[in-house]
């Protein structure tokens, strides 16, 4: 079907800019490579394999680290930490196990410590090295756009290089937010990238945000004896999530000592008689929160500056902006990631590098619009919180109508076996039928457990055929069963079941 008149006009009208821009430029008459990849995080890394793995003569370059953040000061390390702090809490819960008594030594150096080796252990699948032997050209150094087809770079060993490509793909990543708070640099803080350093606890650790990764640290924290409060501006934790996901975390944070104190605006850091304190509005009134040490946890801003898309003219606002085919508005020019939105996850970086770098190779012939049909997500608080597509939240915000299907895990048998009873499995689907918009999961290994859900999602599965799909004897998967037979029983056929009761009682005649 043709696209609409005032459709296919935008449409031409933003192909005509883009391919006009370029006429500003000088192209060169040959190519030194097929494809350039600023950034060397979850998101470049795969779009040099895939270029690499495509036979194209392409080249990565890494101003810091291999890896990026995930790997350095994200999911590996904040992983690491709260695999410990998880163990100490299953020992304080021995004697609901069972055993009369327990207790762990530590000093939290050590456990710093080990988060640094199982870094440095996860280094070699993201290294120079590998991404070398699988054909990728890796250069240490700081890269800057001089043309759309032209890249310098300032290399890590003093000298300097230019290097002419087809496209390039902008894979700079983010960093975390540092909220203009007045006295905030005289007390000093942590960010998710700095609080790795540490190797004293603190005694009174101050979060403020109750995202995923204030959440996350938080309760790690508060596991290894910190008296951690979180300071939310908005009205609860997690505020992506259902409401009743929020208050469950909270009340398992409260149960585990942390203190959740929502709706309370950070408005001043200052330092009184030797201490730091925290000034935050609440309902009208300021109140002072002391502290020893502070993350920021308030969000993550895309790295815009510094290698050239103001010189260049490449379009930013919160982050670079993309069409479908994460284009920038040089057609050549590609952004995955943290740079480009609008997911901040590892795995969706990696989603879009399979796009941009397909895209970029085929440029002319060939292209794919980055799939963000079903996306899936999970906070690691304990419990953990999984997610992928619509939640009764969003469903509501836009209008979209759906049943809720919901199985509590207290009534799975090997969560009463395992003590971990807390949460839930809530699916929705369209209204009549079986197909799956969305599954929010809230419970032991919900992480995991959202798997079958993005793969029923992803290949039109609905609830009939995952009821009618074996599942081990006990396990936690099995909740995904029996949130399917919450559905079906639901829709039982009331008058068929009523002619088939009929039909039982002839034959016992």
């Amino acid at each position: 079907m043709a696209a609409p008149p005032a459709r296919a006009a935008a449409a031409a009208a933003r192909w005509t800019d883009r391919i006009g821009r370029l006429k500003h430029w000088k192209k060169p008459r040959r190519f030194e490579r097929n494809l350039i990849v600023i950034g060397a995080g979850a998101g470049g890394l795969v779009t040099a394999y895939i270029a690499a793995a495509l036979k194209a003569k392409v080249t990565l370059i890494e101003k810091h680290k291999m890896g990026g953040d995930c790997l350095n000061t994200g999911c590996v390390p904040s992983k690491a930490l709260i695999r410990s702090a998880r163990l100490l809490s299953r020992i304080a819960r021995a004697r609901e196990l069972g055993i009369r008594e327990t207790r762990a030594d530590f000093d939290f150096a050590d456990v710093m410590e080990r988060v640094q080796q199982v870094v440095r252990t996860v280094e070699p699948h993201d290294s120079i090295e590998r991404y070398t032997s699988l054909g990728v050209e890796v250069i240490e150094g700081t890269a800057k756009l001089l043309t759309p087809w032209e890249v310098e770079i300032a290399r890590k060993d003093g000298g300097s290089q230019r290097l002419t490509t087809r496209s390039i793909v902008i894979a700079a990543g983010g960093r975390p937010l540092v909220p203009a708070i007045p006295g905030l640099d005289e007390t000093g803080y942590l960010t998710s990238d700095t609080v790795w350093n540490l190797r004293e606890l603190p005694r009174r650790f101050l979060i403020l945000g109750g995202g995923a990764i204030g959440c996350e640290l938080a309760q790690a924290f508060a596991r290894f004896g910190a008296k951690v409060t979180i300071v939310q501006q908005g009205l609860r934790l997690l505020p992506r999530e259902d409401p009743e996901v929020s208050e469950l975390v909270a009340q398992q944070f409260n149960a585990e000592g942390i203190e959740v104190l929502t709706e309370h605006k950070a408005t001043r850091f200052l330092v009184e008689n030797g201490e730091r304190i925290l000034l935050a509005e609440h309902a009208g009134a300021e109140m002072k929160i002391p502290f020893d040490a502070v993350l920021l946890a308030v969000g993550r801003a895309a790295n815009l500056e510094g290698y050239g898309l103001e010189e260049l003219g490449v379009k930013t606002a919160r982050t670079v902006e993309t069409n479908a085919f994460l284009q920038t508005n040089y057609p050549n020019i590609y952004a995955v990631g943290d740079a480009a939105g609008p997911f901040q996850f590892t795995h969706t970086a990696a989603h879009q590098g399979w796009y941009a770098a397909v895209n970029a190779l085929l440029d002319g012939f060939w292209a794919f619009k980055a799939d963000y049909s079903v996306i899936p997500w999970a906070t690691f608080t304990d419990p953990e919180v999984a997610r992928v597509g619509l939640n009764e939240q969003e469903a509501k915000e836009q209008g979209i109508a759906c049943e809720v299907s919901r199985y509590d895990m207290r009534e799975l048998d090997r969560a009463i076996v395992d003590g971990a009873t807390l949460g839930f499995v809530k699916v929705l689907t369209a209204p009549g039928a079986d197909r799956i918009l969305g599954v929010t999961i809230v419970g032991e290994h919900a992480g995991e457990l959202v798997a079958e859900y993005v793969l029923a999602m992803k290949h039109g599965i609905g609830l009939n055929k995952i009821l009618g799909t074996l599942h081990a004897y006990p396990t936690f998967a099995e909740a995904n069963k029996y949130a399917a037979g919450v559905w079906k029983k639901a829709h039982a056929p009331q008058r068929l079941l009523g002619w088939v009761e009929r039909f039982h009682a002839w034959r016992r005649k």
